[in-house]
């Protein structure tokens, strides 16, 4: 019987995690860690999803501040409510919603955020410190820290002996997760759009981790026997059998089929997913604590 991992299951033990950290800084420094979520222009999805960030940064018990900048901001006039971000010593942690109005460079924006505040993770520095392997001082992006704790509970610290593949190279994604499991000691292959015979690489893989945006792409045939299938993609396909012109969610993975070839696989939706805006918090937790040198959680 294969092993589903529930990933809403996860992410609430990681929000326990914080918010009995949260309760014992403030007890400590009289403080509340501060995230700032800053969003501009209407569109509706990153709307939701701010607003869903928010929510759970009050539930954690943080300081929570939104700002909510029109479509016509300029690059300026939001480097500068950055800046302002930046020096306030109430906020430990600066998200900026993405995407941003095409008229603002996002690279700009996130390089300008102060490092030890990225808890996004997106900073040149916190990427660095990830592929130097320092996981010590620097801030993880979200989805691929959610998707290595996934494996930490699968296989343990170590993944000493264990082939993983990472099927996908965004600097957002693939990169940063491959980083992860090469600093656990898996030894560790990143696919792309170029690699030769991509199915035959999959089946070496003890850990398939799938981030590319097609949909159901891997399937049965690809996964190799008993191996941990963790999938990223959340893609839109149409889905007439529940009406005209409805739709569902399908991950990169072809979950039905291919959770009869593999040990553990996580579903989409409720898998990766909701992982997300939980290292989020947990990310804040860990920026907050450093800078009040208070001592630094583990999630």
């Amino acid at each position: 019987m294969v092993n589903v991992i529930d990933g809403k299951a996860v992410a609430a033990s990681v929000v326990d995690k914080v918010k009995q950290a949260a309760a014992e800084f403030g007890a400590a420094t009289g403080k509340k860690p501060g995230l700032a979520v800053v969003i501009v222009g209407e569109d509706p999805a990153s709307q939701v999803y701010v607003a869903s960030k928010s929510r759970r940064a009050e539930e954690c018990g943080f300081k929570s501040v939104q700002h909510s900048l029109p479509a016509e901001t300029t690059q300026d006039e939001l480097l500068a409510l950055v800046e302002k971000l930046n020096a306030d010593s109430t906020i430990h942690g600066i998200l900026v919603q993405l995407p941003l109005p095409d008229h603002i460079d996002p690279d700009t924006i996130t390089q300008a955020i102060d490092h030890t505040k990225d808890v996004d993770g997106l900073h040149v520095v916190n990427a660095g410190k990830l592929m130097t392997g320092d996981l010590k001082s620097g801030l993880i992006s979200c989805t691929p820290a959610g998707a290595m704790l996934f494996v930490r509970q699968t296989h343990g610290e170590d993944l000493s002996g264990l082939n993983a593949v990472v099927i996908g190279r965004s600097n957002l994604f693939g990169k940063p997760m491959a980083a992860l499991l090469l600093n656990a000691n898996a030894t560790v292959t990143i696919c792309h759009s170029r690699t030769a015979n991509l199915p035959a690489v999959c089946r070496t893989a003890d850990i398939l981790v799938a981030a590319v945006g097609r949909p159901e792409m891997v399937r049965r045939d690809w996964v190799k026997s008993g191996s941990t299938l963790i999938d990223v993609g959340i893609n839109r396909i149409p889905a007439p059998e529940r009406g005209e012109g409805k739709t569902r969610l399908v991950g990169d993975i072809a979950f039905a089929e291919c959770s009869q070839t593999a040990d553990t696989i996580t579903p989409v939706p409720g898998g990766v997913g909701p992982m997300t805006i939980s290292m989020l918090m947990a990310n804040t937790m860990i920026a907050a604590a450093r800078a009040e040198a208070q001592p630094v959680p583990q999630f």
